[in-house]
C-alpha cells in the first residue's frame, strides 16, 4: 500500500477537531478472529492546535469495561509532502513510533495507513476520519490482512461537542 504525496494544502485539515469531546467507543472484543464481539464504552476529549495548525494533540480520558481508559494522539503535518503522521500512545505503551500516514481528500474523509503487526502477524492498519457525521465527527480503525483488499473495522468513536 503506497501513500502518495498530496498536491492540496491540508494543513487546516484537523482544524475541525479542536475543542472538548464526547465520544462514544465501539471495540471488537476480538479482532482477526471471525468474532462479531463487541463492547462499548464513553470517554471525553481535549484537542488543542500546536505550532499554529501544523499540529495538533487530544487527550481521551474516562473508564473502560477493563477498568481506566487514557489515550492521546499526536499529528503532525509535513508541508512538504501534504501529508499527516498520526502517533498514538497510552500511558501503559507509552508513544507508539510507526505513525498511521495520509491525507484528507476533498470531501472531508481523511484515510491514514501504517505496516504493523497484530498479535504476530504482518498487517496494514488504516485510521478514517470523517470530519462530519452527524452533529460531530468519526473514527475508524480498521486491519487488513492482504494489504488492503479488504478490511475489517475494530474500533469506532463518534464524537460530539460537549
Amino acid at each position: 500500500m503506497m501513500i502518495q504525496p498530496q498536491t492540496r494544502d491540508g494543513q487546516r485539515d484537523f482544524d475541525f477537531f479542536y475543542g472538548t469531546w464526547r465520544v462514544e467507543h465501539r471495540r471488537r472484543r476480538d479482532p482477526l478472529t471471525g468474532s462479531s464481539a463487541w463492547y462499548a464504552f464513553e470517554t471525553s476529549a481535549v484537542v488543542r492546535p500546536l505550532w499554529g495548525g501544523t499540529g495538533n494533540i487530544d487527550e481521551l480520558s474516562g473508564e473502560s469495561p477493563d477498568g481506566p481508559f487514557d489515550g492521546m494522539t499526536l499529528r503532525l503535518y509535513d508541508r512538504e509532502s501534504g501529508l499527516w503522521s498520526l502517533y498514538w500512545a497510552t500511558p501503559q505503551r507509552g508513544l507508539i513510533t510507526t505513525p498511521n500516514v495520509g491525507a484528507f481528500d476533498d470531501s472531508g474523509i481523511g484515510d491514514f495507513f501504517s505496516h504493523e503487526e497484530f498479535n504476530g502477524a504482518p498487517i496494514v492498519c488504516r485510521y478514517r476520519w470523517m470530519q462530519e457525521w452527524n452533529a460531530g465527527c468519526r473514527w475508524e480503525q480498521a486491519f487488513s490482512v492482504d494489504d488492503g483488499a479488504t478490511w475489517e473495522t475494530n474500533w469506532i468513536m463518534e464524537f460530539t461537542r460537549s
